[in-house]
């Protein structure tokens, strides 16, 4: 094997994305790290305009052509990058330029993908605060049970030996709202039943629950589908699945509803997409299924943005605060996690789930 043949090999195995730029300021070369990160075929972008790759295009130019002509090297920290399906990521980008004898320099440009690193910190974050809720929220409830099964036995007992009935309307009282606080309770623990997984079509999912919300709806909301039929079978509970979509979508409908955007422009869309090579946490999946439920509501007060997956915690008054809880926690069990993003007039929540959890580490 030759020099040339070596370094290519090591060019095309490298973690880092590497381009090169020529005279004229155009890609001549990307290694497969690059095409994977900014998610397009080498083929699509040699000899295109590379400070189009960013989303302010003009600095980006200037940079180069200042690198070029004072054959300075250059570092820029969180720059954002436009890809094809008009996602922006987040870089820290290195522009060196290289000698050739007799030739127009060439600048080297070295891209490393900033939110793949506080994005696996969040999730870490998101999946440990989870797990503390989870049980916490076990504990605390085990603990509520037990007395309130010997108050609603003590009510029963009393009501028997009570001869006027509007005491015994108060033990009744006091029997019903014992009731209410255990069903709560049952909530707050989740679903008594073992997790059931099996081969399963995701898109199954997203019709059920969209079938379910329109008829709560009476069919006045719309919900648009952007599904990716390629998408294969994957691991998991449908039951669970099902009431994890549902709480998010509900979620969603309920705060168009608040704004009154419920047959008035409110839209719910449905998006799944597949991502190869995909980190969860700290484990790495070969291939993730993305489902994203996007609306164009008011959006999550600020002061409760970063804690809507803990319990209790709504931006309704007349909501528990449980039903992002219990969807994460549903999620979770299947090695996967939902993670939400949020401005005024869209709302996005997105639920990452392994096509093939890792079978001896399912819940």
């Amino acid at each position: 094997m030759n020099s040339n043949q070596t370094n290519q090999l090591v060019l095309d195995n490298l973690n880092t994305s590497v381009l090169l730029i020529d005279a004229e300021l155009c890609i001549s070369y990307l290694n497969p790290a690059a095409e994977s990160l900014l998610a397009v075929s080498a083929h699509r972008l040699l000899n295109s305009y590379a400070p189009q790759l960013f989303v302010e295009a003009e600095p980006r130019h200037q940079v180069f052509v200042n690198a070029l002509e004072n054959e300075s090297a250059f570092t820029e920290r969180k720059v954002k990058v436009l890809l094809p399906d008009l996602r922006e990521i987040t870089v820290d980008y290195s522009v060196t330029p290289l000698a050739q004898a007799g030739q127009p320099l060439l600048l080297l440009l070295e891209m490393l993908p900033v939110d793949r690193t506080l994005r696996i910190d969040r999730e870490e974050a998101l999946l440990s605060a989870n797990d503390t809720s989870r049980n916490l929220v076990r504990g605390l409830a085990h603990e509520i049970k037990n007395p309130l099964g010997g108050i609603r036995g003590a009510s029963q007992l009393l009501a028997l030996e009570l001869d006027r009935s509007e005491l015994v309307e108060y033990t009744d009282v006091i029997i019903a709202e014992t009731d209410r606080l255990r069903e709560l309770v049952d909530r707050l623990l989740g679903s008594p039943l073992p997790t059931k997984f099996a081969q399963l079509n995701i898109h199954e999912v997203t019709e059920h629950v969209a079938t379910l919300v329109q008829a709560e709806t009476h069919g006045s909301l719309t919900i648009n589908k952007d599904y990716d039929p390629s998408i294969p079978e994957i691991t998991g509970d449908r039951e669970k699945l099902i009431q994890a979509v549902l709480n998010v979508v509900r979620n969603a409908m309920q705060a168009l509803d608040g704004a009154g955007k419920i047959g008035h422009g409110g839209e719910i869309t449905l998006r799944t997409r597949i991502l190869n090579h995909f980190t969860i946490g700290k484990k790495r999946h070969p291939m993730v299924c993305r489902l994203e439920i996007i609306d164009n509501g008011p959006g999550i007060p600020a002061d409760i943005s970063q804690r809507i997956f803990y319990p209790m915690i709504s931006g309704r008054a007349e909501g528990s605060g449980l039903g992002l809880p219990i969807a994460q926690s549903a999620i979770h069990q299947h090695q996967g996690l939902i993670e939400c993003e949020s401005e005024l007039g869209r709302t996005r929540f997105s639920i990452y789930l392994p096509v093939k959890p890792i079978k001896d580490r399912l819940v």
